[in-house]
């Protein structure tokens, strides 16, 4: 029960004359909490604006610096030295023509052909979860993934269609490197290692071929390992076969195979190869190949277009 003055009831306050509880007094201690809020908004008010900051220039920021590890100055220098210091970047030329990564120069296919290379690899990991390499159910896996699983049908017809069109690129692309004589010195290291991707990428397309286990993939397979026994020192029917003692027991296609026809071994080596061996040599080679590409483009492509400023008039004699 509160304690009162005994005159007219008013209760007595906890200090002497001080305000009761819960009352502003004379305001203070009122404007003392909106000169809080108030303050406090605006360290919230220049944190946002700091951040928007950083958003429009990333570059600027800590994170950014302690990536490239160089001082950022916006000079030629310090630019070259932050793609030369960063394991990703420095793949990248530090300087490049700019003519020579030009759409109508290049035609984009380098880049069409790996995007269709990562394509394929999604979706082949995705094959992977209904295909068994087994001749028991192999043929059965793909009328599972085709009639009964989700999309099935539309997965494996994107993995197929990208494995034709990524041929076709390859070939597209070899074409235009040819005809822009891109192969020329010093770039002859680099122009073998396309020629050995494109091995590589028909390797890839002859390998899955055999792996629904159907009639098409058998007689295919059947003639492909039948032409590779002709293959020169390789193959027992192929020149200088004999002379590295190759049988029908030792040479490329019974390594292809396995053994001497196309069976249960034969499956089991096409999708090791497919699935495993050859895309982890493919993108081994891929990655010297964009190495090189980057380091031999600062001098690729065509001359770069001089602008009339730069036209110097020759000297009199």
């Amino acid at each position: 029960m509160a304690e009162t003055d005994g005159k007219n009831g008013a209760p007595v306050s906890p200090s002497n004359g001080a305000p009761a509880a819960g009352s502003n007094g004379d305001g203070k201690n009122g404007k003392g909490k909106m000169t809080a809020l108030l303050e406090g908004s605006k360290v919230v008010r220049e944190r946002a604006a700091e951040e928007m900051k950083a958003l429009k220039q990333p570059e600027k920021t800590d994170l950014w610096k302690s990536v490239l590890r160089v001082k950022h100055d916006e000079t030629p220098r310090s630019r070259a030295l932050g793609v030369l210091s960063n394991v990703f970047l420095h793949l990248h030329p530090a300087k490049i023509n700019r003519d020579a990564v030009a759409y109508k120069y290049t035609w984009g296919m380098g880049g069409m052909t790996f995007y269709v290379y990562i394509t394929l690899v999604f979706t082949g990991t995705l094959l992977m979860f209904y295909y068994h390499p087994s001749k028991v159910v192999a043929f059965r896996d793909i009328l599972y993934l085709e009639h009964d699983v989700p999309f099935g049908k539309l997965l494996r017809n994107m993995h197929r269609w990208g494995a034709h069109l990524m041929v076709i690129m390859v070939e597209l692309h070899m074409f235009r490197v040819f005809l822009t004589g891109s192969y020329k010195p010093p770039r002859q290291f680099n122009w073998v290692v396309g020629v050995l991707l494109l091995v590589l990428t028909l390797l890839l397309s002859f390998t899955g071929y055999l792996l629904p286990d159907d009639q098409l993939g058998f007689w295919a397979v059947t003639v492909g390992t039948n032409m590779a026994r002709a293959t020169p020192l390789l193959g027992h029917d192929g020149p200088f076969g004999h002379m590295l003692g190759m049988t029908p027991f030792n040479d490329v296609r019974f390594g292809l195979l396995g053994g001497s026809i196309v069976d249960a071994n034969a499956l089991l080596r096409a999708y090791i190869w497919h699935c495993v061996a050859i895309p982890i040599i493919a993108s081994t080679f891929m990655v010297v190949h964009f190495w090189r590409v980057r380091k031999d483009g600062g001098i690729s492509g065509p001359a770069p277009v001089m602008l009339e400023s730069e036209i110097k008039e020759p000297k009199k004699v």
